[in-house]
């Protein structure tokens, strides 16, 4: 007996000795393992995007295979056995369309770029898919019952649970167009086409067939054929103005550091190597959107009882300082309107602006601005907020005299001055424009307004864009229209990159410039269009015009924050030479300080626009003037362009959602971005 216990201790104790041995084999493997593991999904989170979309589409490729080899050609293994029973017991006779669908969906991700937005939409429409055919199949095969060989001919167990309940209910007779409905959904929802459009598309397909009948092409041939290629004749003017007559240009008549040719027609422009060059196919024709896609605004107002008060409560402040000066006239703006007040004899400006805070008293606002004088009038002015303001809409400004008599594609809609003035700028003058403005005061807007406007005015083949949002919110709506080289820009380290390619895109264009002899972009433009730019023999290239380049940046500080050095190197390098190369800048800014607004930034933007700042110090750094602090916000700002002496102050023009959404929709059913 006492053995006996002594070999069952011994051989519990090498039992345990073994479980123990087992056990620590297992947790190093698992640890092993599970180390790798989180190796590679490390691995795997810092590759490109790029890479990582074609990992995935290699997996689906091989799980292709794998449907192919068990689902097409029964392949005896264990393998290609365990695929069919998968597919064939889940998805039943709809399995044989896996490989397909599979391969599909691997080239899909190979040749679109990424869209997380689409992920959800594919992923609803194709459950979709998967539950009414199986469903619709499952039917078709009257195989209601449960049995496996049922299960394999009809739509599986996926099928089996689609129709069960729905037989149940509603009988096979109404299941049958409720399957089919909900496989025409989801085949709608994976291909991102909404019922109108494909009543369009039905539309246009009978269309071209209805042209290709036999005696339909008879008698298009009974006409006789134009030899005028399609894009030689003149677009119409977007504003319902007559293109002016084509005529020759005398090249004295323009300015010799700037010239700005007006365009007169479309020009036939060969296809272009260059992948940033984005070209009008010979058998389109770009129009510009409608005038009457932008509203109207409210009339102006020339006076109101609120004005009449305003001149009383400022001759009363006279009278009650002994002031010898009397209130002689007003201009009405949108937002303010400037009181005009003439001087005695011997009385000193310095008693009226000494005055500022009584009269803001009088009047009961905290938002006036004193002019002294007006520029070109022996006058006061007195600039005080109106107590019901007038919205300046875009449209107005695109179809007023201002902007019809400059055909440049690059003048965009600023707004309305304080006289009722509507006020237009060259971008390609300026050549460069830094925009600063507290949250609310109306940059944004601004930004919109000049984006609108060229795309109103200009085709692709005359301002091409690069937009760098790294706010990620404000510029999302102008995603994938044909002006832009590059989709919009949201990270600051791409953005960083861009401008760096900016800067090179400039030395290849003076490069040109060098070679053949021109000082201008304009003037180059203007010989290649009248042919005179000839390639040296043996050479393969065609010389293009070059487009307009129009780099916006709609938050400047978010850039300097993460790559201060290279934005500032690249923006202080693109504003000192790339005016004759064609390429300018708009710079935003909230916070106009002067880690933001470098120095060396403000000595190479001359032109300046700033809305309502914080604080007298931002108003300094951004038009080296006190004045924004003061400004009433909602569009309200001042306007500095190149070589002004003095500020002018500006209603900024203001577009909707709506109107915005109208263009963009317009100039992308024109033509896609590449």
């Amino acid at each position: 007996m006492a053995k006996r216990k002594k070999n069952q201790s011994k051989t519990g104790a090498v039992g345990g000795a073994i479980g123990r041995g087992v056990a620590a084999i297992w947790r190093f493997i698992a640890k092993t393992l599970g180390s790798t593991v989180r190796a590679l999904a490390r691995g795997a989170r810092d590759l490109d995007p790029a890479h990582q979309r074609d990992g995935i589409a290699f997996l689906i490729l091989i799980l292709a295979l794998l449907a192919t080899a068990g689902t097409w050609f029964h392949a005896d293994n264990i393998v290609s056995r365990a695929v069919y029973s998968f597919m064939f017991g889940g998805f039943g006779r709809i399995g044989f369309a896996a490989p397909v669908v599979l391969i599909y969906f691997a080239f899909k991700l190979f040749r679109t770029p990424e869209d997380k937005k689409a992920i959800g939409r594919i992923i609803v429409g194709t459950i979709a898919l998967l539950l009414s055919s199986t469903g619709l199949s499952h039917l078709l095969n009257g195989s209601i019952g449960t049995g496996a060989t049922a299960m394999r001919h009809g739509g599986g167990w996926i099928g089996y649970g689609v129709t069960t309940p729905l037989v149940a209910a509603m009988t096979s007779v109404l299941t049958y167009p409720v399957l089919a409905i909900l496989f025409i959904f989801g085949l709608l929802v994976v291909t991102a086409t909404p019922v109108r459009d494909l009543f369009a598309r039905i539309g246009i397909t009978s269309t071209w067939l209805w042209s290709k009948r036999p005696e339909r092409r008879i008698k298009e041939e009974a006409f006789e054929v134009s030899d005028t290629p399609p894009f030689e004749t003149p677009i119409v003017s977007a504003w319902n103005e007559p293109p002016p007559e084509e005529e020759e240009l005398d090249e004295e008549s323009f300015d010799e550091e700037f010239t700005v040719p007006i365009p007169i027609s479309p020009i036939v422009t060969p296809s272009n190597k260059r992948p940033e060059q984005l070209l009008l196919s010979a058998d389109s024709t770009y129009e510009l959107p409608p005038p009457d896609l932008l509203r109207s605004g409210p009339a102006a107002k020339a006076k109101s009882k609120a004005n009449e008060a305003v001149v009383a409560a400022l001759t009363e402040v006279f009278l009650q300082f002994e002031i010898d000066a009397q209130v002689t006239g007003f201009m009405r703006g949108p937002t303010v309107t400037r009181y005009e007040v003439e001087l005695g004899s011997a009385v000193k400006v310095e008693r009226i602006t000494a005055l500022a805070k009584n009269i803001s008293y009088a009047v009961a606002s905290g938002d006036v601005r004193i002019l002294s004088p007006i520029p070109g009038k022996s006058a006061v002015g007195i600039e005080i907020p109106n107590a019901d303001r007038e919205i300046v809409a875009l449209g107005d400004v695109l179809r007023s005299s201002v902007a019809g008599q400059d055909h440049h594609p690059m003048l965009v809609a600023l707004g309305k001055d304080v006289e009722g003035n509507f006020i237009c700028a060259n971008l390609a003058k300026m050549p460069h424009l830094l925009v600063a403005g507290a949250t609310g005061a109306g940059k944004s807007s601004m930004i919109n307004a000049m984006i609108i406007s060229i795309l109103s005015r200009s085709t692709p083949d005359d301002v091409r864009l690069v937009l760098i949002d790294p706010k990620r919110v404000e510029l999302t709506a102008y995603e994938g229209i044909p002006h832009l080289i590059t989709p919009i820009i949201t990270n600051p380290k791409k953005a960083a990159d861009a401008l760096t390619w900016v800067v090179r895109e400039m030395d290849l264009r003076y490069e040109d410039l060098s070679t053949f002899g021109f000082r201008h972009i304009d003037d180059f433009n203007k010989a290649v269009r009248a042919g005179k730019v000839v390639v040296p023999e043996g050479s393969d290239r065609t010389v293009e015009p070059y487009p307009y380049l129009l780099v916006i940046i709609d938050e400047l500080a978010d850039l300097m924050i993460v790559a201060a050095k290279e934005v500032e190197e690249s923006v202080v390098r693109i504003t000192q030479l790339a005016r004759s190369a064609g390429i300018h800048l708009v710079l935003a800014t909230q916070r106009p300080s002067v880690d933001v607004v470098t120095g060396l930034i403000k000595a190479n933007v001359p032109s300046r626009l700033s809305f309502a700042t914080s604080s007298l110090a931002d108003s300094r750094v951004i038009l080296d003037t006190p004045g924004a602090e003061k400004l009433v916000g909602q569009g309200d700002a001042l306007f500095i362009p190149m070589g002004a002496s003095r500020a002018v102050r500006i209603q900024g023009a203001y577009v909707s959602e709506r109107e915005i959404e109208a263009v963009v929709g317009h100039v992308k059913k024109q033509l896609k971005p590449r």
